[in-house]
């Protein structure tokens, strides 16, 4: 009894694991249908599980259906939206609290100071650039949240791809390749993360790092 009871609470421990999530995504749907149920599934999953949205801002493309989604299931939204993507015919109405950034450097340091972990979903290159700085700032020391790419219908094999060739050529650790989580569905992504416990050599310690104070 008292190990299912442990069993439990752990299991508890681990659903309050993350409060705010960051979603990094295209501001396109792109041409598969199956990109949108994605970012809607993942939506409705942080919903169920009460987890805040950090995200782009805007209403358009994928960033839209997802953030639109958890606004709606009743958990709190924030979009980050750099100042020049501020117009409407760009970027659409921004979802929930809205804050406004100077530049995009700026706009991935609030994203990430603001949130317990990170997932990109299918995206152009600034959907992959953000994902690529949040696993390099994680091999760097600066934080030690979960990265986590769900890899719909495939569209990210090529990268991970990418990354595997990089450890067979020596430019990436193989404990550093563990960074970066994925799995094909939000449920499965979800779970990997709040399982995930740093084990890649940082290069520096936290505190030497000066990236607007981020964490």
């Amino acid at each position: 009894m008292e190990g299912k009871e442990n069993s439990t609470s752990a299991t508890n421990q681990n659903k309050q694991r993350f409060k705010r999530i960051c979603v990094f995504c295209g501001s396109r749907p792109g041409y598969k249908s199956a990109f949108s149920d994605a970012a809607l599934q993942l939506g409705n999953l942080l919903v169920e599980r009460k987890i805040d949205l950090v995200y782009g801002g805007g209403s358009v493309g994928l960033m839209g259906l997802i953030s639109q989604t958890v606004f709606n299931g009743g958990c709190h939204v924030l979009g980050v939206i750099p100042r020049a993507l501020l117009p409407h015919e760009i970027s659409g109405e921004t979802i929930g609290e809205v804050k406004t950034v100077a530049d995009m450097h700026q706009r991935k340091s609030e994203m990430a100071k603001n949130a317990d972990a990170f997932i990109a979903l299918p995206g152009g290159y600034g959907t992959m650039e953000e994902l690529l700085e949040m696993i390099t700032w994680s091999q760097l020391g600066i934080h030690e949240k979960p990265v986590g790419l769900l890899n719909v219908d495939g569209y990210y094999n090529s990268l991970l791809t990418l990354f595997d060739k990089g450890v067979e050529e020596g430019f990436i650790e193989d404990s550093a390749r563990n960074i970066m989580i994925s799995a094909t569905t939000a449920e499965e992504l979800i779970k990997k993360m709040e399982e995930y416990a740093p084990v890649h050599d940082r290069v520096a310690p936290r505190q030497t790092w000066e990236v607007d104070q981020l964490l």
